[in-house]
């Protein structure tokens, strides 16, 4: 049978897979390709990809979170210990994943989404993509862990 902890666990791993998956492209193809590119063509890029992101992946963050939240609330009430400190660890590491994007990737974003709409170029597009590439991969790993985390919340007796 399945239990309402199991379910808010998979809405969550839906949610945190999105995540996932953007910051492994991210991690793994975009920044290789990005410094290939000359700092207009790299601040357009980024910054309109940034645009559309920012306004669009929230809702998967908020189902990661508030799923895995939710299934270790029901999962603990239920006297289902195990699953119920896997989601507590997952949400624990996406709050940890959180802070790092609301404290480094943003602000970036928003410098290269401003140059990006209003057809400017920064002249530090190369220097804001550099510090917005030093974070990705523990952005990647931090989701991975939450992923591998609600996995277990929903296997876990």
């Amino acid at each position: 049978m399945v239990e309402p902890a199991q379910i808010a666990a998979l809405v969550a791993i839906l949610g945190v897979s999105v995540l996932f998956g953007t910051d492994m492209f991210c991690a793994v193809v975009m920044r290789p390709a990005w410094a290939h590119l000359d700092d207009g063509p790299l601040a357009a890029a980024t910054g309109f990809m940034h645009a559309y992101g920012d306004r669009r992946m929230p809702v998967f963050g908020i189902l990661g979170g508030v799923g895995a939240g939710t299934a270790a609330a029901l999962a603990g009430g239920a006297g289902r210990w195990a699953p119920a400190a896997a989601a507590g660890i997952a949400l624990a590491v996406l709050l940890g994943w959180l802070l790092v994007y609301q404290r480094v990737s943003a602000p970036i974003n928003r410098d290269l989404i401003a140059a990006a709409t209003r057809g400017c170029r920064p002249g530090r597009a190369r220097q804001l993509q550099t510090a917005w590439d030093r974070v990705i991969a523990l952005r990647a790993s931090l989701q991975g862990v939450a992923l591998a985390a609600l996995c277990l919340a929903l296997t876990l007796p």
